[in-house]
């Protein structure tokens, strides 16, 4: 039996695949899929191929730099909001290191300009993987850095 690793309300964590490091993320269990704030996505034709041209997080944002990335492989999914919306949106797959540990994620691209948190990571992402308990934070970063510390 696997056991599962226990994960706090709230977290900060990596996409080695993208280069965005120490993004804060919430943790919810409450959501399906696991999203990641892109302000602007479009397909390119490149070389007779369609790609996904992403830009992802705020450039208003200082503490992230403009992050541009073309995807060779992506997809299209339907997701229902927490006010019963659905809409159409553009997923990726990448990795995610968290627990000083890379896992396989799908994210889909949404407009999180006004949410606190750009990065949400929803339970089929989670599930079989980790326990949430909504008493603790940071526990991947904090981990992580225990690692440093000792090793």
């Amino acid at each position: 039996m696997h056991k599962k690793i226990v994960i706090g309300k709230k977290d900060i964590i990596d996409f080695p695949k993208i280069n965005l490091m120490n993004l804060p993320v919430k943790i919810d269990s409450g959501a399906y899929t696991s999203s990641i704030h892109c302000y602007r996505a479009t397909e390119v034709k490149v070389d007779g191929k369609m790609k996904l041209k992403c830009y992802f997080l705020s450039p208003k944002n200082k503490d992230y730099k403009n992050c541009i990335f073309i995807f060779d492989e992506y997809d299209t999914k339907v997701v229902k909001s927490s006010n019963g919306m659905a809409e159409t949106r553009y997923s990726i797959k990448t990795k995610v290191k968290m627990f000083g540990k890379l896992y396989n994620i799908e994210l889909t691209l949404a407009k999180r300009w006004h949410m606190k948190f750009q990065v949400l990571l929803g339970r089929k992402f989670l599930s079989n993987k980790f326990v949430i308990d909504t008493s603790q934070s940071n526990l991947s970063k904090k981990k992580t850095i225990k690692y440093y510390i000792y090793e």
